[in-house]
């Protein structure tokens, strides 16, 4: 693992494909589950880590018109969720948070370690998800600065539900202002969020090449429509709607900043479809976001490989403590966003 003449922040996202399955046995945790946790997840110390599809680590909730064998099923299974999602933040060292289910039945959770962040409140008001995202606002020790972070896993099946989804967000990153300081309204915040995004990115400045949605190659018809907008023209166009959105709002993603301004471009590598055929291969729709002050303290952003774990493999991102901190207090001016900086 590199090492840095300086502290050091590590931020993380992983989307365990459903929890890395059920236990097979009572009490006996799955060893997709473990490889994820004891490999790549636990050797690299996350100070913050945004999760995707805790499928087995929260239930639904039991119908009031459940049967008594049915409530007994739930009670298991509850019992067995709260087993796995103690083990995850034993294994850690994190504290952790879980949102509740949706009409995905894949829960989003985010862990945090205490000794780098106060946790200040917990909010759950993103109500227009297919999947809720878990929404925690944290502080850095001594310092003022509200920081909202987010954990969130954007519909896969519809286009005008990941834009509302999209909005939701920026009802979040509206609190990252340029104030520093006891401003009695709060209308200042930094913005720290990762979540599997079930979408492209922005095009301009990937490396990941669009796909043809006319190409023979693409067998998945059901998966296109899910992913792009039949134009008036009869082509397809990939949607980009939660990158458009952030991005218009002025936050950066971090792995686009390592690319383009760290000279990092294998920050910008595909992270999921390679294990999904007639989809049209890899892509970045795994992705995390940070506002234009503290953005600037990432040192180093890495596609962490899951190869037979999990169909999506996992994002790292490591910043400066120091500068971190700086963005934190607006010690130097914000970036301009990205794509307008871009196109001068």
């Amino acid at each position: 693992m590199t090492t840095y003449g300086e502290p050091v922040l590590r931020f993380g996202f992983l989307n365990l494909e459903i929890d890395g399955g059920p236990e097979e046995e009572a009490g006996v945790l799955p060893e997709r589950w473990r490889r994820a946790h004891e490999e790549i997840l636990a050797p690299r110390r996350f100070d913050w880590l945004g999760r995707a599809e805790l499928t087995f680590s929260q239930t639904q909730p039991v119908p009031a018109d459940a049967t008594g064998e049915e409530k007994e099923a739930a009670r298991l299974a509850q019992e067995a969720a709260d087993r796995r999602f103690a083990a995850t933040q034993e294994l850690l060292g994190m504290r952790g948070f879980r949102s509740p289910t949706g009409q995905g039945r894949n829960p989003t959770g985010m862990f945090v370690r205490e000794s780098s962040f106060e946790v200040v409140s917990r909010h759950e008001q993103l109500k227009v998800w297919r999947t809720p995202p878990t929404n925690v606002m944290l502080r850095r020790p001594g310092i003022r600065t509200p920081i909202v972070t987010v954990a969130w896993h954007n519909s896969f099946c519809s286009p005008n539900g990941r834009e509302d989804e999209a909005y939701e967000l920026s009802s979040l990153v509206d609190k990252v202002q340029a104030k520093y300081g006891g401003d009695p309204e709060r209308r200042w915040a930094a913005f720290l969020g990762a979540g599997d995004c079930n979408e492209e990115p922005v095009l301009v400045g990937e490396t990941v090449a669009e796909i043809d949605w006319l190409s023979p190659e693409i067998t998945d018809l059901v998966h296109r429509r899910h992913r792009a907008r039949k134009q008036p023209d009869g082509s397809w166009k990939s949607c980009t709607a939660v990158d458009e959105v952030l991005l218009d709002c002025g936050m950066w993603d971090a792995a686009r900043y390592a690319a383009h301004q760290l000279g990092q471009i294998d920050a910008i590598s595909a992270t999921a479809g390679h294990a999904a055929d007639g989809q049209g291969g890899g892509r970045r729709i795994d992705r995390g976001y940070m506002d234009p002050w503290t953005v600037q303290a990432v040192l180093e952003v890495n596609v962490i490989r899951t190869d037979g774990i999990s169909d999506h493999h996992g994002l790292e991102w490591i910043v400066s403590q120091r500068k971190y901190e700086e963005g934190l207090r607006r010690a130097f001016d914000p970036l301009k966003p990205w794509v307008l900086d871009l196109a001068v």
